[in-house]
């Protein structure tokens, strides 16, 4: 299904493009796939990224307050960016494509996509797994079904939940807001910026995304889908980042060149 297929308009603006730091932080922030240009990414953060007061000093990070975080922000990002709704053929595709997958080893699941024009996906530890409009309208069935399983990869491996742990302790002087009765923390929307501007200068580790795209053939293989989208997905995102590391945020990352290529041989 192409964008050219439906009369739903794809989320096109200039005033809230993410700057190149924004995008490539999101990105290492939440582990997730994309090669969208940063000039032309459409993904909007919004109020979580604006300066604000500090409210107060974190001293520890529970997981429950670990669990209060990625909520906020799927929360907030939800409310930012727009979701597709079951009546939308977006969101009627990404339903049929997760069908069954509400949980999936021992994880709960809520898999939405955004209609927005990059080319992109993320995976948060509490389970929230996002795909944009972009990359729907790039890849077949069984390559969003790959997406999927390498984010789930990313959230079982709890890539990032290390990357958030690593963050708050990095950065003692980071507020957070208490809830009213007291019972968790909440970050301050201005320190959710913050916090991904700590993170931002962290290289994408090239073993999560090796264990991410093992995690996702497994799944792919287990679920009887063509484990060979694997494999077509990122040769697409390959050609896609014209295969130079053109792209700023690939150069953070492993070439999915050369990933294609080790999950081909794995492949036989």
């Amino acid at each position: 299904m192409g964008a050219q297929d439906t009369e739903i308009e794809l989320l096109d603006h200039t005033s809230s493009v993410m700057s190149r730091r924004q995008i490539m932080t999101m990105a290492a922030l939440l582990g997730g796939i994309s090669i969208a240009s940063p000039v032309q990414a459409q993904f909007k953060v919004g109020k979580i990224l604006k300066s604000a007061k500090k409210v107060a000093e974190a001293v520890s990070y529970s997981d429950e307050d670990m669990a209060t975080y990625f909520n906020q922000m799927s929360e907030e990002m939800d409310q930012t960016n727009p979701v597709a709704g079951p009546d939308n053929p977006y969101g009627k595709r990404i339903a049929k494509l997760s069908e069954g997958l509400q949980s999936h080893d021992g994880l709960d699941l809520d898999i939405k996509a955004y209609l927005v024009r990059d080319v992109n996906a993320f995976a948060m530890a509490n389970g929230t797994i996002r795909v944009f409009a972009g990359l729907m309208d790039e890849f077949n069935d069984d390559e969003i079904r790959y997406v999927i399983g390498h984010e789930i990869g990313h959230v079982k491996r709890e890539h990032t939940k290390k990357r958030m742990q690593g963050a708050l302790q990095r950065d003692a002087a980071l507020s957070v807001a208490t809830t009213a009765s007291g019972d968790a923390s909440r970050l301050a929307r201005s320190e959710i910026g913050k916090l991904f501007g700590n993170v931002i200068t962290a290289q994408h580790s090239q073993k999560h995304e090796r264990e991410a795209d093992d995690y996702a053939l497994q799944f792919m293989q287990q679920k009887n889908y063509d484990p060979q989208a694997c494999v077509t997905a990122l040769d697409k995102l390959a050609a896609m980042g014209g295969g130079s590391g053109g792209l700023p945020w690939l150069q953070t990352h492993p070439s999915p060149k050369n990933r294609a290529k080790r999950l081909r041989k794995q492949l036989g």
